[in-house]
């Protein structure tokens, strides 16, 4: 049981360090969905439209926004934080959700006290027919 804590421990910590330190360095370019919704149209060095016809005119901000949304903290001014303690709160609260649901669904022993094997007795034959093995001839 402590592998598999250690294991856990581990497993987390290089998350945490990936989400909070290594998601600073992704592409500021956009991503495929992006670049695909931006075909047609032309956009300035900032990656504002500035003309054409593509379907991402018509975006939006996000009605729910939210404190984590575009990958930062709302609020926190540098860029590098806000964005490093998204990653950290994003890992914690996936972990957290994650292992609530498997505490909740997790296998339960119907029987909580083991079955004790009394040496005296005689084992029985592989065939599970509860005859010892000793009496078959």
């Amino acid at each position: 049981m402590r592998r598999f804590w250690g294991f856990l421990a581990g497993g987390l910590l290089v998350a945490l360090l990936l989400a909070g330190v290594v998601s600073n360095f992704a592409s500021p370019h956009p991503d495929g969905l992006d670049s695909s919704l931006r075909e047609g149209c032309t956009v300035d060095a900032d990656g504002e439209i500035t003309g054409g016809s593509c379907p991402a005119q018509q975006e939006k901000e996000h009605e729910i926004g939210g404190p984590l949304a575009d990958y930062g903290i709302a609020g926190i001014d540098n860029d590098v934080l806000s964005t490093g303690l998204s990653g950290v709160l994003g890992v914690l609260l996936t972990f957290a959700l994650a292992g609530g649901a498997f505490w909740l669904f997790r296998r339960r022993d119907t029987d909580p006290t083991p079955q004790q094997v009394d040496p005296t007795q005689e084992p029985l034959d592989a065939d599970r027919s509860g005859t010892p093995a000793s009496s078959q001839g």
